[in-house]
């Protein structure tokens, strides 16, 4: 390398030098330029977004303001109507609390406690002024036990002459537990009993007799049977306190109805029974049927079941049933059998009588009639012929009857058989 160099040569490299670094400097000069210039354009464009949003802001800052003082306003009213009306309760709109409180366990539901007593008990009087107001204490203690005093007793007194009516009336005022109705005259246990069945308002009604001969203190007994799932709960005197020439009749009707009816009991005729109001207001009483509702209940389906009772010597008065019960005992079992099967259909009994008489009838005349055209006989001087006339007219009419007895029966309905007096 030559250590002498032309001074021109430096002169070149020099200003060669000055130039490029000339052009350095004013490539970053055009870029700051540029740069400010952008710089400018984005700060104008945030100015407008910004205006923008607080243009929105206020917007919603006013309608907030609006929001809270309409808020505050009805905040105001509520209040002033609770002030003037402190009972109601402000409604909520929020959907939560509604639906909370539509929930069971958040509701409060005020259970309308029922009025229906327990047990009713009806007892059928007629000239019982003596006993009744032991056996009301008799009741009261039994009732208030096994009822928790939820019951009531119905008097029903079937035209007394004495003044049984009056110590009814003794009985409600220092009990209005103990209730009466009073017939104008007297129609018999049967009117008594369908009254009572008809107004008794428990679930479990128990009728007894009111000379003392029954005791209230076999009512759980009954009770606890009536629990088990019987309909009717039917005492049976197993040890009777009455003289032979009751005991042994009675026997006898017991042994009969038993096998009539296909219903096994050992005393069907027992004032002390129990039943449910459902099977007890089912039954039809009328006439003397009081002697067979176990019998009418079982034939209506509830379950029937029987208990030994005690029975007590009567203490007080006579009886009121004489030697004519039996026969229209009798009668009435009769009746309640014939009614039983053929009540609601008439024609089925009239008809198959008729038609069996009417039969006989025709197959009479029919053998005279081919003997007279043999040439055997003469018609007039048989008697059969007539007779057999006389059968099939019969039959015919016991048809025809049968037929108005079905048309009857659809348009039927019973009269009570009974007029009510004055109640307690």
């Amino acid at each position: 390398m030559n250590q002498d160099t032309n001074p021109s040569e430096k002169l070149n490299e020099s200003t060669k030098l000055v130039d490029e670094l000339s052009i350095k400097d004013n490539g970053p000069r055009r870029n700051r330029a540029n740069r400010t210039v952008v710089n400018k354009d984005s700060s104008n464009v945030d100015k407008t977004t910004d205006n923008k949003v607080s243009h929105d802001n206020r917007k919603t800052d006013e309608k907030n303001s609006v929001k809270r003082e309409y808020a505050q306003e009805r905040k105001k009213r509520n209040k002033i109507r609770r002030d003037n009306n402190p009972k109601s309760e402000p409604k909520t709109n929020s959907s939560k609390e509604q639906a909370n409180s539509s929930k069971p366990e958040n509701r409060k539901v005020k259970k309308k406690q029922s009025n229906r007593p327990l047990i009713s008990v009806v007892i059928p009087t007629y000239n019982e002024e003596d006993s009744l107001i032991e056996l009301s204490k008799q009741l009261e203690r039994v009732l208030e036990r096994e009822s928790k005093n939820n019951y009531e007793v119905l008097f029903i007194d079937d035209g007394s002459t004495d003044s049984t009516f009056s110590v009814m009336k003794e009985i409600n005022k220092k009990n209005p537990k103990f209730k009466a109705i009073r017939f104008r005259r007297n129609y018999g246990k049967s009117a008594a009993l369908s009254v009572g069945f008809k107004a008794a308002k428990g679930a479990v009604i128990i009728t007894m007799d009111a000379d003392l001969q029954d005791d209230p203190m076999e009512i759980p007994n009954l009770m606890s049977k009536i629990r088990e799932g019987y309909d009717l709960v039917s005492g049976w005197k197993k040890k009777r306190n009455d003289p032979i020439n009751k005991t042994l009749p009675s026997k006898f009707f017991n042994y009969v109805t038993a096998k009539a009816s296909g219903l096994k009991l050992h005393d069907f005729n027992c004032g002390l029974k129990a039943y449910r109001s459902e099977a007890a207001k089912s039954l039809d009483i009328y006439g003397e049927m009081h002697r067979y509702l176990p019998v009418l209940a079982h034939w209506n389906g509830f379950r029937i079941t029987e208990i030994p009772v005690l029975h007590h010597p009567r203490k007080h008065g006579k009886t009121k049933f004489g030697a004519s019960r039996y026969v229209k005992g009798f009668l009435d079992l009769i009746t309640l059998l014939f009614t039983s099967r053929y009540l609601k259909r008439p024609l089925h009994f009239f008809g198959t009588v008729g038609t069996i008489m009417g039969l006989v009838g025709f197959g009479i005349d029919a053998w005279l009639t081919v003997e007279w055209i043999m040439g055997d006989t003469f018609l007039s001087n048989r008697p059969a012929a007539l007779l057999g006339i006389a059968l099939i007219i019969v039959g015919v009419q016991l048809v025809s009857l049968g037929l108005l007895g079905e048309m009857i029966v659809k348009n039927f309905k019973r009269d009570e058989e009974y007029q009510i007096r004055e109640k307690l």
